[in-house]
């Protein structure tokens, strides 16, 4: 059995949190990984793009010109495709872009990127984090003690109201709980902090 040491605010050694030797140990599996993210990226994509098809266009219905005689091709409607500002042939359609994967492709792509952020000294530990009040320069400064790099995601049980509001407006800082916590977020940050009580959560659905 792993372990992987917790700091306190003042990024001072804590404790220890076991990890199984089998999560820690997963190799880097960057076709598990690349499915996973591609499902999460379709999965919040919009969808809503459209184009007027030949029923969406505001034109009459009327003839344009007889039928024969004129020398020009015939021609029943302005709406048709081959006419200026006529309908579009084939176009987007509101619809979702979600697809589905295999539950064992998920589990495989979290724990390998759990297990390269814990090699790449990209996970940090936390004994607990209870801010006092909700101002924003007083997270920045516990933060600073802790020297981190750009980009940080810090992941909680429940978010506090405390961390929640001084956070908002602390750039490349992100929260989140541990049930939202995707493939993509852990890989989209540099250091992600896990409090132990989340992280004690989290290795249920690692295991």
């Amino acid at each position: 059995m792993a372990t992987l040491k917790t700091v306190d605010t003042g990024n001072k050694a804590a404790g220890k949190i076991e990890i199984d030797d089998s999560i820690l140990e997963t190799p880097y599996h960057r076709k598990a990984v690349s499915e996973v993210v591609r499902q999460f990226l379709a999965a919040n994509q919009q969808g809503t793009h459209a184009t007027k098809n030949r029923a969406a266009v505001s034109y009459s219905t009327h003839k344009l010109y007889r039928q024969k005689g004129t020398g020009s091709a015939r021609a029943g409607s302005a709406k048709s495709p081959i006419r200026r500002h006529g309908g579009t042939i084939f176009g987007p359609q509101p619809r979702s872009h979600a697809f589905r994967l295999n539950k064992k492709t998920r589990r495989l792509a979290t724990r390998a990127v759990f297990a390269e952020k814990v090699r790449q000294d990209g996970v940090l530990v936390l004994d607990s984090l209870d801010l006092a009040d909700n101002k924003t320069r007083n997270l920045k400064a516990l933060l600073s003690k802790l020297k981190l790099p750009e980009k940080v995601l810090i992941v909680t049980d429940e978010i506090p109201d405390n961390l929640r509001l001084a956070s908002r407006n602390i750039p490349d800082l992100h929260v989140l709980s541990y049930r939202s916590l995707s493939v993509y977020e852990m890989m989209k940050h540099n250091k992600v902090i896990f409090l132990k009580d989340a992280l004690e959560a989290y290795k249920e659905r690692l295991s």
